[in-house]
């Protein structure tokens, strides 16, 4: 009788075995691109930032009376993070911000000394 030929099933079974192992790589692979992005995200929703960034604007504008950028900076944040926003000249030289977000109500008065809360 013949001896069987057992070295095409080695190499079927180490190609099965690789590419399983491939296979899990990638899931693993995936599963960190998946991470990464959920917390790139969070950092993005982060409502302090956003609040920072409106502040910063604000204490740049020197002018009196309501400048036309304004109105954008209320509408863009809108339609982009339906956030409220909404800025106005204070009669006491100085500015009020209200921004609310349906999560975060924040509340404040900037004046030319400094920030009132």
């Amino acid at each position: 009788m013949e001896k069987l030929n057992e070295e095409g099933q080695w190499i079927v079974l180490m190609g099965f075995v690789i590419s399983i192992g491939i296979f899990f790589l990638a899931l693993l692979l995936n599963q960190s691109v998946l991470v990464g992005q959920t917390t790139a995200e969070g950092v993005l929703e982060f409502t302090k930032s956003d609040i920072q960034d409106l502040r910063s604007e604000v204490w740049t504008i020197h002018a009196r009376e309501r400048d036309p950028c304004l109105d954008d900076i209320e509408k863009i944040a809108l339609a982009r993070k339906t956030t409220v926003i909404h800025i106005d000249p204070d009669d006491s030289r100085g500015w009020i911000i209200h921004y609310n977000n349906g999560l975060t109500d924040y509340f404040e008065v900037v004046r030319d000394g400094g920030w009132y809360y």
